[in-house]
């Protein structure tokens, strides 16, 4: 049998996931409540930036432009990083200091990595 403290846990845990699910499908339902349906041949068609697509929207994109994408998003995650340091910043401000000038090289060191493997070169197709 559980304890009084751990079946509050659970419930705690179970009522923010409630909460978090509640939140995450009410817009949904809203929306899909609010919504004018559209009928017509332009249904289908792919449409981006308000412009008509010329020739077919099923093209091939270099891997440049994904590891490039990918490469954005690993610094700007790790930036939030940052975050939590400079919050506690001041007792150890010197150790703290060095820690995010090591957490800042290691991620230079990945810049000049992905540079001298050419990532930030882009070909032009004619």
């Amino acid at each position: 049998m559980l304890s009084k403290e751990l079946m509050t846990d659970f419930l705690s845990v179970g009522l923010f996931l409630l909460a978090g699910l509640v939140f995450a499908v009410i817009p949904i339902l809203v929306s899909s409540l609010i919504v004018r349906r559209s009928k017509g041949p332009q249904r289908d068609e792919t449409y981006e930036s308000g412009m008509h697509t010329i020739g077919s929207a099923w093209i091939q994109f270099t891997v440049a432009y994904y590891i490039y994408a990918l490469i954005f998003l690993a610094f700007d995650v790790d930036v939030l990083y940052l975050f939590p340091v400079a919050l506690v910043y001041g007792q150890y401000a010197l150790r703290d200091f060095v820690e995010v000038i090591i957490f800042v090289g290691i991620l230079s060191l990945a810049i000049v990595y992905a540079w001298r493997k050419g990532v930030f070169e882009w070909e032009r197709r004619s």
